[in-house]
This record gives C-alpha cells, structure tokens and sequence, in this order.
C-alpha cells in the first residue's frame, strides 16, 4: 500500500481525492518538487525545500507549511515508503475556487506528498551514451519556476520518445537552454560549460552538485551562453537530473558526439559522482 500525505492527512493513495474545481486541476496553477532519496535519506532536501518555496513566491502563492512540518511529512513518507530509494513528489496547487483566472480571495491551498520509484540510467546508458535530438524552445518565459503547467515539456519530450531517443535538448534563439527534462552541460576543449541562469532554465540542483564536484576536483567549469554550432561540435554533451544522474550524449540529431561514445571528462566525473553518492548520499556525510 502506497501511503500518501494530502492536505494533512496520511492515507492510502487509492483513497486520496482532489476537488474538480481545484485550480491545479483547471489552470495548472500549482508547482512541484522531487527529492531524490538514497537508503531513506532524503538528499539536499534544503536546497529541494528552497527551490520549492522560490517557485512558490514566483507564482504568488504562501508557503503552507513552515520547515519544521515539511520536514515531518516528508520523513513520514518515506518511513512508509516500501523502497529504501525512491523520490518524494510535492505538490502544491492554490487550492479549490471558483473557475475564474484571477484568484480566489480565500486561498485554501492544496498539498500532496507522495512517494515515487527512483529509476536510474541503466548500466548500458552509462557504458556507451544516449541519443538526443534538438528543438525549438516553445516553453513560456518563466522556466526558472517548477510549475505543474508541462505540457510544453510533455509535447517536446514526446518528440525524442517518437524518435527512440532519450531527451530532446531545446534551443532559444539559437542558444542552448536545457532539456526537456533535464538540465545540459557541454565540454569544449576541455571546459565544463554550463549556460548561466536565467528565467528560461530551471535551477538543478543535481546540476550543481555535478559543478560542485568538477570544481573541488580541479576541473575547469564555466558558466556562459552557449550557441548552436558550440552544441553541435562540442566534445561532450550532458544530461543532468535526479534521475538521470550523470549521462552522457553520444548521438545528437542522428550524428555523432565527439568520437560516438562517453567522453574522458564524463567518465571521470561520472565515477567521482558515484563516489560521492556512496559516501554521502548513502553515507550521510556532509553534502
């Protein structure tokens, strides 16, 4: 039996229930989070809460519930949880109200917390890569914010589902953004490159954690803009997620990145990740 949290309530899935005037269920208005959880041990969970309550703010919408609490509910769900490694889903939508754009003027906000599987890459993505495909950014201007509303992402994710491939890697205006999800780190010449925040590209904290460790290691890292062409030639390209882990593009658009297969910067910051993850996520060291 799944056990779910909703509206501070803990019960079986089955039994959890969502009004059909909630605005999430209408608009889309709401934003959501994933904590990555290694043998019960939720992981960065300040820096997942942070992110949180930023697309929280970003969407006008209160906090509903102080640290302590959301502490409390997400430790509750993985204790129930029937994997040692799994990923806890929050959601939080403006709550039930009238089917009117503007807000309702009693917000009453609705919160769901549950447990979800923690797939991982599997060992023969990690071996030899993963084929991608590009298009054009057609998201709205604010993908620094975690909202509910994806169905730009589902659309462009089902174009490398249709093509047998693993992400589709957006480009805006000729400048590379992220994936659809994931975030995407490039390798030229050596250089770890990551394009710099903005409103267009959601802050991954799997993402940071993979700069974090290249930078204590002495690998070059930058942020800047990344064009096109620079994509397309460039000698490695990245997937970066919770569940993705690490991965590498080996195939982009049909053609080959680099020599075809993960690169040597990849492979060493891939097995110093997995280092990372057994002695600190696992581990509980200090991360």
């Amino acid at each position: 039996m799944t056990t779910v949290y909703l509206d501070g309530q803990y019960l079986p899935i089955e039994q959890a229930r969502v009004p059909v005037l909630d605005r999430g269920f209408l608009f889309g208005d709401g934003v959501y989070e994933v904590v990555p959880v290694y043998d019960r041990r939720p992981f960065r969970l300040d820096g997942h809460l942070t992110r949180l309550r930023a697309s929280l703010e970003g969407i006008r919408l209160a906090d509903p519930l102080d640290a302590t609490r959301w502490r409390e509910a997400i430790d509750a769900i993985i204790a129930a949880a029937a994997w040692d490694d799994l990923g806890v889903y929050i959601q939080v939508t403006r709550g039930p109200g009238p089917r009117d754009h503007a807000f309702p003027q009693q917000v009453h906000p609705t919160v769901l917390i549950m447990p979800l599987p923690l797939p991982l890459p599997s060992p023969q993505a990690v071996a030899h890569g993963v084929a991608a495909i590009t298009a054009a950014d057609t998201r709205w201007a604010r993908c620094d914010l975690k909202t509910i509303a994806l169905l730009p992402n589902v659309l462009l994710r089902q174009l490398s589902v249709d093509a047998g491939c693993a992400e589709t890697i957006l480009l805006r205006d000729g400048w590379l953004t992220e994936g659809s999800a994931s975030s995407v780190l490039v390798v030229i010449d050596g250089v770890i490159l990551a394009p710099p925040p903005s409103t267009q590209i959601l802050p991954g904290v799997t993402h940071d954690v993979v700069l974090e460790l290249a930078g204590a290691h002495g690998m070059a890292c930058a942020y800047r803009a990344i064009s096109e062409p620079e994509l397309r030639s460039a000698d490695e390209i990245w997937l970066t997620s919770s569940t993705k882990e690490i991965l590498a593009v080996t195939r982009l658009d049909g053609q080959s990145v680099g020599r075809g297969e993960p690169g040597p910067v990849y492979r060493r910051l891939h097995a110093l990740y997995q280092t990372f993850k057994h002695e600190v996520m696992r581990g509980g060291g200090a991360a």
